[in-house]
This record gives structure tokens, C-alpha cells and sequence, in this order.
């Protein structure tokens, strides 16, 4: 069976499933309209308005399960695109995965030789679908349903977890922990939080000196290969009860080492260095070092889309990128526990799955020669066309993006 063919039927598999209604159908198309009616009518009441603002409200944060699901904030397979701001000043989003948030970094002097990389995060408002700084955060995740985001106060490690209500900006509740916490991820289904423990700050910078293009200059960079992570904080969100796991840094060539959740929760796993898994280490709950799940053994942790919703695909790097061709990349679709390319997809940079099919991800605009500069885009597996969602990432003063995005999942 040859590529074409492994396409093929993947993407017959992938339309017998949609075809099939599941349990509730009739409810979800009422549910849909009534959110549509809600929206058109909401649209003509702010017609002259210069932002649109969002039809459906969002509930209070509520804990646990039935807390983490939200009413619909897009219009079910919607595309909310503004391809001219970049920062984002309205909402993006396309099908259920919203822009839920962006940060911009800067390096702060705290002496001559030492520093700070400091994030300034602007989170989605869901009254006005606009997207409102707040400085108050170190670092910000968020939740499946778009309703809660765990948020870490500035001057890492912090021995408290914010959880924060999304529709009025303020912190429903705090979780205390007495190990000094640097970074925050949620499980797949949004009920657990994993917080990755540090002793010293592990956004901390260092000034060195760096050979670029045959000359030498000083720039702020993280320690080389120096961490100092503890561990991590498995929490349940509902009630904040959990337990801490020490483990100690891996090989890395950066101080910050974060954990994820696995697929299924069961596994973390942090960017290594020199791994057999595709730069990843997983670990178990006891925090010993187990073997990648099979669904997730080529992964990379340098690809942050993973595994389909479906499970069936994994996204990995950049397969093909035509010099001299602005906005032409293309990344690998495998099969996830092979390894084996099924197919390419437009995209240089994998984000986050849409759906089955569809994926956002950072495709560049200029040639190879020219200096990266990157936007949002969708994209579609068996179409070569990229929609723009946002508009083009400038690079800032130390090399990096203008922004960073923070996707998650409306549903």
C-alpha cells in the first residue's frame, strides 16, 4: 500500500466516524441553535460596535468535571480569524480550539551578570471577545471549557496555585503547596493539574557572551544545562488534594524542565536531552523513569499538537520546507505507533489538532534567507491551503516571537 492510498483510507476512517450522530445528537443541534440565534442577535445589537462581542456567557468557575466544561464560545466549526493583528486584539479561534490567551517575554536586569525572563500575559475575555493584559501572572495555563486558567503569581517558585475564573478575571480559590512551583500543565480532560517544582527560578538568566554571524555580543540566556527542578504536584482540580513526587532535573540544555500529563494521565513526561523517545522522558507516579506509552513514543516534545483527538495521528516536526517559497512548510502526519509518515500537512510549526483533519499551527511568511517571522494559520490534512488566523509575528529585540500563543479547547 502506497502513501496515497494510506491517505486515503485514513480519511475514509476519519469521515465514517463523523458520519455517525452518537448519543444526544437532537439536543446538540437545538444547543447549536439557540447559541446561533443568541450570536446573530447579539451581532445586529453591536453593529456599530468596533469589537464583537460574544453572544454565549461563560459560567462561574465551578470545580471539577462539570466546572471545566463551559457554555460554546465559537460557532461549532466557525472560524474566527483576524489575519491584520498580530498581537491579537479579538478573539481567534477555529471549531472548538480558541486562542485562549498570549504572552510576551522580556528579559528583566536584576545585576550586571543576572536576569529574569519575564512573561506579561493577555488573557481572552469572554464578555467582549477581546483579549485584556494582565501583569499580575508569572505563568498562565488553561483549562479544557475555557472557563478556568491555574495561574502562578510573578517571582517563581510560588507556594500557592491560583485557580482563576476566566468570565470575571479574579481567583475563585488558592491551592497552598509547600515545594516552590515554576510551571503548570492540565490533563487532557481538565480535571487534574500536574505543577512542576523548582528551588530557584527556573526562568533566571544569565549574561554571556555569544558568537553570531562571525561576531560576538553579549546576550541573556538561561544557565546552560542547570536546573533546578524537584519534581512535581499531581493535583485533582475539584478538590486541590494531591501529592508531590520528587524527581530530579534531566538532561536538558534549559533551567526550566516542565512535566506534562500523558495522554491519559497515567504518565508525565519533560523535554530530555538524548532520549530514545523523541527528547522526551516519562516518568510514573512514584517518579520513576518508565517507557513512552505506544501511542506516544515518536512524539516530540518540541511539537505541541501530539496525538489527534481520535488518537489515530500524531503530529510531528517540519517534513519539507521549499527555499525561496514564503508560507510553504510542510510537517509530518504519522502513525503513532510506528513512526511511519502516513502524510504531509501545510505548516511548519504543529499546534494544536482542530479536529481529525484540521490543525493550527505557526506557518512562516518569509524565504529561508529572510528573518523568521511566522502567523497563525489553519490548515487542513489533504489540502494545500493555509487560512491565516492571525496576523504575522514580529521578531523581538532578543530573537524570539512577539507573542506566544495559549490554545485550548472550548468543549
Amino acid at each position: 500500500m502506497n502513501v496515497e492510498e494510506l491517505v486515503r483510507d485514513s480519511l475514509r476512517e476519519l469521515a465514517a466516524e463523523e458520519s455517525a450522530t452518537g448519543p444526544g445528537f437532537a439536543d446538540r443541534v437545538l444547543a447549536a441553535g439557540r447559541r446561533r440565534r443568541a450570536r446573530r442577535l447579539a451581532s445586529a445589537a453591536a453593529a456599530t460596535a468596533a469589537v464583537v462581542a460574544i453572544a454565549v456567557g461563560v459560567p462561574l468557575l465551578a470545580p471539577g468535571r462539570d466546572g471545566a466544561r463551559p457554555s460554546s464560545v465559537l460557532p461549532q466549526d466557525g472560524i474566527d480569524a483576524h489575519p491584520d493583528q498580530s498581537p491579537p486584539r479579538d478573539m481567534i479561534g477555529a471549531g472548538n480550539v480558541v486562542l485562549a490567551a498570549y504572552s510576551t517575554v522580556r528579559s528583566v536586569p536584576r545585576s550586571g551578570t543576572q536576569g529574569t525572563r519575564v512573561r506579561t500575559y493577555s488573557l481572552l475575555d469572554p464578555k467582549t471577545g477581546t483579549y485584556r493584559k494582565d501583569t499580575r501572572w508569572s505563568f498562565v495555563a488553561v483549562a479544557p471549557g475555557l472557563k478556568t486558567a491555574a495561574v502562578l503569581e510573578q517571582s517563581l517558585p510560588v507556594h500557592r496555585i491560583g485557580l482563576l475564573d476566566l468570565a470575571t478575571g479574579k481567583v475563585g480559590r488558592w491551592i497552598p503547596v509547600a515545594h516552590g512551583v515554576g510551571g503548570l500543565a492540565f490533563s487532557h480532560d481538565g480535571r487534574r493539574l500536574v505543577a512542576t517544582t523548582y528551588a530557584t527560578n527556573p526562568d533566571a538568566l544569565v549574561k554571556e557572551k555569544v558568537r553570531y554571524k562571525d561576531q560576538e555580543k553579549w546576550t541573556w540566556m538561561s544557565p546552560f544545562g542547570k536546573s533546578s527542578r524537584t519534581g512535581f504536584y499531581d493535583l485533582d482540580v475539584a478538590s486541590g488534594r494531591g501529592s508531590w513526587t520528587a524527581v530530579a532535573p534531566d538532561r536538558s540544555v534549559n533551567a526550566r524542565q516542565d512535566f506534562s500529563f500523558s495522554r491519559t494521565g497515567e504518565l508525565v513526561y519533560a523535554h530530555v536531552v538524548g532520549s530514545r523517545d523523541g527528547m522526551q522522558q516519562f516518568y510514573d507516579h512514584k517518579g520513576d523513569k518508565v517507557t513512552a506509552p505506544a501511542n506516544e513514543k515518536y512524539l516530540r516534545t518540541d511539537v505541541e499538537a501530539r496525538l489527534s483527538p481520535n488518537g489515530r495521528l500524531a503530529a510531528l516536526g517540519l517534513s519539507k520546507e521549499v527555499a525561496g517559497h514564503p508560507g510553504k512548510s510542510y510537517s509530518s502526519i504519522c502513525d503513532p505507533r510506528t513512526g511511519k509518515e502516513i502524510t504531509k500537512v501545510r505548516g511548519g510549526h504543529l499546534l494544536a489538532w482542530v479536529d481529525d483533519k484540521r490543525l493550527i499551527a505557526w506557518e512562516r511568511v518569509t524565504s529561508l534567507d529572510e528573518t523568521y517571522r511566522p502567523q497563525l494559520v489553519l490548515v487542513t490534512i489533504g489540502s494545500d491551503k493555509a487560512v491565516p488566523l492571525s496576523g504575522v509575528s514580529e521578531q523581538n529585540s532578543e530573537g524570539g516571537l512577539e507573542w506566544q500563543p495559549v490554545l485550548a479547547d472550548e468543549r
